[in-house]
Formats: structure tokens, sequence, C-alpha cells
């Protein structure tokens, strides 16, 4: 099986993760963020991992420890669960819909760190969630995964709507990115490595 269990405390966030790469979506999340747990429910349905996390932080300064430190732990969960990567299919194209908005995730297993994101908000906050953190949660699962990350809003104008489909398009590209492929041998790529 493919797991991890993380910890990590600082100053700001006290974190521990358990993640199962080869789950059925099952989740329990508790961060002191409720629209930040909302999104990580999501994203944990969508790559069909179970997840569980837990953070302690200072959101009574803000959320941005929390979800950046967040996103840190749940990198460096995703990479120690792969392994050596031999057999995962690795890339993954995924578009996903949510009413009027069109989202798409692209993102590479490569162990080569990236993140282009290009998502617009119309709105600065959803309730007390900032919406510019959402590009820090995923700047930071891509640079600590090893990930080579594209999240491009397609088009959409309800704020909720883009950072959710943001959230499932990545589960969904991640999903099939680690997903075991019968018919590889070894690594995929001409290096042997990722």
């Amino acid at each position: 099986m493919r797991k991890s269990t993380i910890q990590r405390k600082t100053n700001e966030t006290d974190i521990q993760l358990e993640l199962n790469l080869d789950g059925r979506g099952t989740y329990k999340v508790k961060t002191g963020v409720g629209f930040f747990d909302h999104m990580l429910e999501l994203f944990a349905k969508h790559a069909q991992i179970d997840l569980t996390l837990s953070c302690a932080g200072d959101v009574h300064v803000d959320a941005h420890h929390t979800v950046e430190d967040c996103g840190i732990v749940l990198g460096e969960a995703i990479k120690s669960a792969l392994g050596d990567k031999k057999r995962i299919r690795r890339y993954a194209t995924k578009f996903v819909p949510m009413d009027e908005t069109l989202m798409m995730a692209s993102l590479d297993i490569s162990g080569r760190p990236y993140l282009a994101y290009h998502v617009t908000f119309l709105q600065g906050k959803i309730g007390d969630f900032d919406a510019e953190l959402c590009e820090e949660f995923f700047r930071a699962v891509a640079f600590h995964a090893g990930i080579t990350l594209h999240i491009n809003l397609q088009y959409g104008s309800n704020t909720h709507h883009i950072i959710e489909a943001a959230f499932k398009a990545f589960g969904q590209a991640l999903r099939e990115a680690v997903s075991i492929d019968p018919d590889l041998e070894g690594v995929f790529s001409t290096k042997g490595v990722l």
C-alpha cells in the first residue's frame, strides 16, 4: 500500500496527516478554516485518496500559515507515498466544470517542482477565506511533492465555483497520474528515475 504519515510542528502550526494513495476517497479534515476543510474534502474525494488531516494553527492571525503549511505537509506525504514512482502513469490533464466555470489542471510527477497558476477571482474572499491563499496552497503542494503543476481557469465568474473546480481538477489529475499502469515497467522516464 502506498501510504504515508507526516507530522510537522512549528511556532505557527501543528499538523498531523495520514494519506493512502490507494484509498476510496474517505476523509477526516479539521484545520480550523471551514472553507479550506471543504476544499480538502473535495480534493480527497476526487483524487480517491484517503486523507486524515488535523491542523492547529494561528488562525487568530489569519489562515495563511495554516493553508500553506497544510500544502507543505500534503506535498511531503504524496512524495513519500509514491516511493520510487515505478509504474505510475506520471502525467494527467483534467478539465472540470462547475456550473458556469471551467477549470483545467495538468500535472507531471517529474521530480521538478513548478507551479503555473492562471486563475483570477472577482471576489477576494469567500466568507473569511482569502481566495489568494489557493495559489499558496498549490505552490506548497507542488514544490514539496516534486510535481510540475499547471492550474488554468478557462472561464468562470463565481469565486466559490472557481476555487472548488480547481481543487476538484487537481484531485482528478492526481488520481490519474499516481495510478499504476500495468503495461509500464519501471519508471516512466528515459532517465530511469523521477
